[in-house]
């Protein structure tokens, strides 16, 4: 595994033209290119990226392989009316529990040609784990969340989620001090750039933790109050 360098101008070339020519016989032709200038770079990423999140949470999860911190590059296009068959993003995965990788807390970090983004938290929640949410939310540990939730917001953090629901769960008020809590299906928060120049050189790597360390207070909370809950 080579050491990490940053991701080349190359990477987000590849993306610009997969933008422009979404279709199998074009990746095809560019698969050298997306090997050497996504997945080689992402894969140096996940193993550099691994080691500075252990100092955060021992036990992320940080393997480079497809389908665990990489995410697939071909869409699935069963249920949706868009066919193009590729994602035109790069997407890399950090998660802690013994659970699906997607049915854990984690860190996220996304790259497309003209922007990129480092995330916390569970973008969407499976049933079990929205019961869980609500009922923490809504008892004792639901303070501790809007205290995070403000704190990062005041910080420049953005929060979202999957799903947002337009009315609050059976037996909470319109007027619960967590009504705003309360409606998400989902909950992660994050920090979006354009592209600049430490993308291209291991400083990444600092912008990334200086953020992921800034959102951990959220991880630990969904962690512990969601994952574990469910057998996380």
């Amino acid at each position: 595994m080579h050491a990490f360098k940053g991701f080349p101008p190359q990477t987000l070339d590849f993306y610009g033209q997969l933008r422009q020519n979404n279709r199998k016989e074009w990746f095809d032709q560019h698969r050298g290119d997306f090997d050497k200038y996504s997945l080689e770079p992402a894969r140096a990423f996940v193993e550099a990226m691994g080691q500075r999140l252990s100092l955060l949470v021992p036990h992320i999860h940080a393997d480079p392989r497809v389908n665990q911190s990489l995410f697939r590059i071909y869409r699935d296009t069963r249920f949706s009316k868009d066919k193009t068959p590729f994602k035109t993003h790069l997407a890399i995965w950090f998660w802690e529990g013994r659970r699906k990788r997607m049915e854990c807390s984690g860190f996220y970090f996304h790259l497309e040609p003209d922007w990129l983004m480092a995330g916390t938290g569970l973008y969407a929640f499976p049933k079990p784990h929205l019961k869980a949410f609500r009922q923490a939310v809504g008892g004792s540990q639901g303070e501790a969340l809007s205290d995070i939730a403000r704190k990062l917001s005041e910080q420049g953090y953005s929060l979202g989620a999957k799903k947002m629901y337009k009315r609050l769960p059976q037996g909470f008020d319109a007027n619960h001090p967590r009504a705003d809590l309360l409606l998400h299906g989902g909950l992660y928060s994050y920090m979006e750039s354009k592209p600049f120049k430490a993308l291209h050189s291991d400083k990444l790597l600092d912008w990334c933790f200086e953020h992921y360390h800034a959102m951990l207070p959220l991880h630990h909370w969904l962690h512990a109050q969601v994952v574990e809950k469910v057998g996380g």
